[in-house]
């Protein structure tokens, strides 16, 4: 179902994509948006590694959401800031994209717990993530997105 990497040589190990997944602060988001164009949207997002799922927030409307509401598969990459070898001008750049299928957490309360676990990434302390939850909660939506397929990479630019 999902394609065999064509650079195999360049692949990364499972571990090193969990890594990005949990190191990194953002990616971009892939949808089926509108009249079948692809969606992409650069996401703040959490990977919880017991479960293999990432979560995001996002409102409760908008382009996204009306995305999602039509087809539930997504995509999602995230990539570092790269590296240079020493002497060498060309930047080597680790990336991971998975693929899945993604949904609105129903249950208000699991919704709450990411989210705090999201602003936890994020926010300098616990009085600026309950203030946030307080002002801008009710208006939140928590994102879960389930992993099908995992691949990652590393690209060297020369």
């Amino acid at each position: 179902m999902f394609r065999k990497m064509r650079r195999w040589k360049q692949q990364l190990t499972d571990e090193e994509c969990v890594a990005l997944l949990k190191n990194e602060p953002r990616g971009v988001l892939g949808l089926l948006g509108d009249d079948a164009y692809p969606y992409t949207v650069p996401m703040d997002f959490i990977y919880d590694e017991a479960a293999h799922k990432l979560y995001f927030h996002s409102a409760k409307e908008g382009h996204k959401m009306d995305a999602l509401s039509k087809h539930g598969k997504a995509s999602f990459c995230v990539y570092d800031k790269g590296y240079r070898k020493d002497g060498h001008w060309s930047l080597n750049i680790r990336s991971v994209i998975v693929f899945g299928r993604i949904a609105v957490v129903a249950d208000r309360e699991k919704a709450l717990e990411k989210l705090r676990a999201l602003a936890e990434k994020y926010y300098p302390d616990a009085e600026s993530i309950e203030k946030e939850i307080a002002a801008a909660g009710s208006r939140a939506a928590c994102l879960e997105f389930s992993i099908d397929h995992m691949t990652g990479k590393l690209v060297n630019e020369s």
